[in-house]
């Protein structure tokens, strides 16, 4: 469950820039999904919980066909603080960006040996 401090910029954020679908919404509790990916949504109940939330929190999902979506999402460099794509030596290709509420969200796609 994620802490947001806007419940409509958070959602439209995960709809638009990485895809996901809204399975719930709520002005408080909302949920969306890509894949088997689900994260859920929580209005933070004042500014103290979203100081502990920016910068701290991190998320990871995991994609198939990560190269079609960073060709989406890299597209939103001039308005949100992206790293590029690349390959981990731990075997998985990922690309991180930060969302509405400074959570850092990391995406990957484990490399297939050829």
């Amino acid at each position: 469950m994620l802490a947001v401090a806007d419940m409509k910029e958070t959602i439209d954020f995960y709809v638009d820039v990485l895809k996901f679908d809204v399975l719930w919404e709520s002005p408080d509790y909302s949920v969306v999904n890509s894949g088997n990916a689900k994260i859920h949504l929580m209005l933070a109940s004042d500014e103290k919980v979203m100081e502990c939330v920016r910068g701290h929190t991190e998320i990871y999902i995991e994609v198939e066909g990560i190269q079609s979506l960073w060709d989406h999402v890299k597209r939103y460099k001039e308005t949100h603080r992206i790293r590029d794509l690349f390959d981990r030596d731990y075997g998985m290709r990922e690309f991180h960006i930060s969302d509405p509420n400074e959570c850092l969200v990391f995406v990957g796609e484990e490399i297939k040996n050829a």
